[in-house]
Formats: structure tokens, C-alpha cells, sequence
């Protein structure tokens, strides 16, 4: 891909430390945006020491989002309680974060 011009190299399903410091290796100078869809057990910091320059979730946010929906409905359907919804964010602290979102503009 590099030989055709792409400008970040971009490696999904890459998990082990060791895996991810090589391919940043072979690549470089090209940035690595590495696709993390789960818990892999690095952090943000981790992955910069490994020298990736780029991290992207891909799907997983609105996968974790729909989780609490599936889990809030299943219980709802299956048992009549309303306990899962105990955990829902505020409407002011919904509207407080996007209210002070970076812009893009």
C-alpha cells in the first residue's frame, strides 16, 4: 500500500505488542493506525510507545452502545424491570458534552 501512495499504513487485528513494534518497524517513516475493536490490554499510552501514530475503534463504540440497549430490552422483555436503565447517562450531562465537543470546523 505504501508503494501505492497511502500515507498511514493501517493494521487491523493486530494484538500483541510485539506484533505491532515490528510492523511499525517495517513500515516506517509511515504513521501505523492501529484498529482496536476491543479490550486488547494496551492503553492509549502503550500503543504510542509502541510507536503507532493512529488508533481507531472502528465499530466498537456503537457495539458498546448497543450492548446496554440489547441488555436494557432483554431484561424489560424477559422480566418486566427497569433496573438496567438506572445506568443511563443524565440528559444534562448528554447535553454537556456535546454542547462543549471540539469542533471540526
Amino acid at each position: 500500500y505504501s508503494q501505492a501512495g497511502a500515507d498511514c499504513l493501517y493494521a487491523p487485528g493486530v494484538r500483541e505488542p510485539q506484533q505491532i513494534k515490528s510492523i511499525v518497524a517495517a513500515v516506517a517513516p509511515k504513521p501505523v493506525n492501529l484498529l482496536i475493536g476491543g479490550s486488547i490490554g494496551l492503553t492509549m499510552k502503550d500503543a504510542q510507545a509502541l510507536g503507532v501514530r493512529r488508533v481507531s475503534v472502528g465499530g466498537a463504540l456503537a457495539r458498546t452502545a448497543w450492548a446496554g440497549f440489547i441488555r436494557a430490552a432483554k431484561e424489560l422483555a424477559e422480566h418486566g424491570t427497569f433496573d438496567s436503565l438506572a445506568g443511563a447517562i443524565p440528559h444534562a450531562e448528554l447535553q454537556g458534552f456535546f454542547a462543549t465537543w471540539p469542533s471540526r470546523s
